[in-house]
């Protein structure tokens, strides 16, 4: 049952790493070769932080949860979490293991990550206490793959956060090993909102058109919304092909943005808003994100969404 009387609260459990974002890349870089940006910054990062401070940004009550060492990198992101005025306090840095660190390299047209997961492949399920699920109302997940050791849990937590009375959500990540195995699939009958981007469902499920792609993970269940980033977003609802382009931004990086894009649907989403308006949320947000350099560093307010939702109708 979604809140409506109350804040929403929401538990995000999750990979916490820090990004060094090198914008302006007039190339990636060819083996042997170097190249150069045109600015650098460091900032929070990962699908889970980044998602986490958005909804936060968004006036949410968030709490947090993962792995993370008391190294310098581990010491910012508690710091970044704590003041985006996220709840923090499940979190136990831990000297013996090296908090995860993105490089990621921007260029006009893409980007390219290259990740140290460090404690992010130790976190696992079992760690989600049934007494920090009590005090929220949305569970939320993200980097399915790249989680190593949460992955053969997860979908037992879904099903245990949704016995608890909280609705899910799930956003894949990308595969660093570009297995794309279908336990997946097994994982979404306990999920209620999924959302990929574009390349990772054809990936996911092996078709190239949307349509079908889309048709495959229809499980009677899961509502997916799909990602496109200069394309906006699509999903299908009660039979109906929905179609939401993106929002005209000034857009300097978009690391991060699909993160963002999660945080305003879910925000919109658990404030039972229409879907085709939870989807124009989430384009909001995620173009709003790629006005400064890094996931976090321009996210978006409320006030700032209903500006350009407004001025943009």
């Amino acid at each position: 049952m979604k809140p409506t009387h109350h804040p929403v609260r929401i538990l995000v459990v999750g990979e916490i790493n820090v990004d060094f974002v090198f914008k302006g890349c007039h190339a990636l870089p060819m083996p042997g070769k170097e190249v150069l940006a045109d600015d650098f910054v460091m900032t929070p990062g990962s699908s889970s932080m980044i998602c986490a401070m958005g909804l936060a940004r968004l006036g949410n009550q968030v709490a947090f949860h993962g792995r993370l060492g008391t190294d310098a990198s581990g010491k910012f992101c508690l710091e970044a979490l704590q003041d985006a005025g996220i709840d923090v306090t499940s979190l136990r840095p831990d000297g013996s293991q090296r908090t995860g660190v993105t490089v990621s390299l921007s260029t006009p047209q893409d980007r390219a990550l290259v990740t140290f997961a460090g404690a992010i492949a130790e976190l696992r399920a079992e760690e989600i206490e049934d007494e920090w699920l009590r005090a929220a109302d949305h569970l939320h997940v993200s980097s399915y793959y790249l989680q190593k050791a949460l992955r053969p849990g997860c979908r037992e937590l879904f099903a245990r956060a949704a016995s608890l009375g909280l609705t899910t959500s799930l956003d894949p990540g990308f595969d660093p090993e570009q297995q794309w195995e279908s336990d997946l699939f097994d994982t979404l009958r306990e999920v209620d909102v999924f959302l990929p981007n574009e390349q990772e469902l054809q990936a996911i499920t092996g078709r190239s058109d949307m349509r079908e792609a889309l048709a495959l993970v229809q499980n009677g269940r899961t509502q997916t919304i799909v990602k496109r980033g200069r394309q906006g977003c699509v999903s299908v609802h009660d039979g109906q092909w929905l179609n939401v382009p993106a929002y005209a931004v000034d857009a300097i990086d978009s690391t991060g943005a699909g993160d963002s894009f999660d945080a305003g649907f879910l925000h919109a989403w658990l404030r039972d808003v229409p879907l085709l308006d939870c989807m124009r949320w989430g384009s909001a947000c995620g173009g709003l994100s790629t006005r400064g350099i890094g996931g976090t560093t321009r996210q978006a307010s409320t006030s700032e969404v209903l500006a350009l939702m407004t001025d943009k109708s």
